[in-house]
């Protein structure tokens, strides 16, 4: 993929108010670590994670998007009736019919001629949705797009603590679900557009390359449970190591298609899943990893919100300056990955 036209012209963050600590998740597990004999504190000691944000219970994922939404727009010096494409791009979405777009569309009060729908691929969909948005700006559908997502780990990490306590499972037996209590809640918003939009030269989405490695597709699986509930099973042995390993041949072909090598990216800006992982990525694909900015540390993972979350964070904290390239690095359950490579 190639783009020689399109920018990010804004992003924005919204997150929960409520904090949820590792350390009160590990409190509600009380029994079930007693029982197996499991040390206070694994959880964060494993991921990294101290604490992540949770939406109030009940909250739909559009009303999440709807508010990042409408945040992005007042940053943005582009008016709602520019948008002319409306992407939800979340794993968690309000029903299955109609979008999600839809609601979230209607509340933030986007233009009836904006075209709308959902794009869902675990913790790939935002980037997916940058390079649909992209191509239809580069090849002259559109001018201006914006892409929303806001995912809601409550439910399921409610669900987790709720049968761990009542299964009488072994420490081999809780493994698949260790990775549920590692998920957070947020959301963004950003707006990309032709560059004939901007006044300066914007923030440049430059293109990048997907892979896909659909042998592992049952190594991460998540589905509702009930009626509001969410049930999920990870082998994060397996899927760390077939991940890492789709992430080096994404980052090969990478570097051939931008021209770039490990000292052109000034930032690698990755999906946020946990301390192990960012330092096997980064280990494998040989990059600095002061080059990195993470946010799991206080966020979690947030699924499809959280590389853009971090981009927008790492913007904020002045940790990427005009003229940086930067890589960003997104991989989900399936298993897919792309890399984009953009100009601030």
């Amino acid at each position: 993929m190639h783009f020689s036209h399109v920018c990010i012209e804004s992003l924005a963050v919204v997150l929960p108010d409520e904090v949820l600590t590792s350390a009160a998740i590990e409190e509600r597990l009380g029994g079930v670590y007693e029982k197996l004999k499991l040390p206070f504190g694994r959880l964060e000691l494993m991921t990294g994670i101290k604490e992540r944000r949770v939406w109030p219970e009940k909250m739909r994922p559009s009303e999440g998007s709807a508010k990042a939404g409408k945040a992005v727009l007042a940053k943005s010096k582009l008016k709602a009736e520019s948008i002319e494409l409306f992407i939800h791009a979340a794993v968690c979405r309000d029903m299955l019919e109609p979008a999600t777009a839809s609601f979230a569309h209607a509340a933030i009060g986007l233009p009836e001629t904006a075209q709308i729908f959902d794009i869902s691929n675990a913790c790939l969909g935002f980037l997916n949705a940058m390079t649909m948005a992209a191509g239809m700006i580069e090849s002259g559908q559109i001018k201006c797009a914006m892409i929303v997502s806001s995912e809601n780990g409550r439910p399921l990490v409610e669900h987790t603590i709720k049968h761990l306590n009542e299964s009488n499972l072994s420490r081999n037996e809780i493994k698949p679900f260790f990775a549920n209590l590692t998920i957070g809640c947020g959301a963004v918003a950003a707006i990309l557009c032709h560059d004939s939009l901007v006044e300066d030269s914007g923030h440049r989405l430059l293109g990048g390359v997907a892979k896909a490695a659909t042998v592992h597709s049952a190594l991460c699986q998540g589905d509702s449970e009930g009626s509001d509930g969410l049930a999920m099973q990870t082998d994060s042995e397996q899927l760390l190591v077939a991940g890492v390993e789709l992430a080096y041949k994404t980052w090969l072909d990478f570097k051939q298609t931008q021209g770039w090598t490990e000292t052109d990216v000034d930032r690698f800006i990755g999906h946020q899943v946990g301390a192990v992982h960012r330092r096997r990525v980064f280990e494998t694909l040989g990059l600095d990893l002061a080059k990195d900015f993470s946010t799991f540390e206080t966020l979690g993972n947030m699924g499809s919100a959280s590389l853009p979350i971090t981009l927008a964070y790492a913007e904020k904290a002045n940790a990427i300056k005009s003229g940086d390239r930067l890589a960003l690095f997104g991989i989900g359950s399936g298993l897919n990955c792309m890399m984009l490579g953009v100009e601030w």
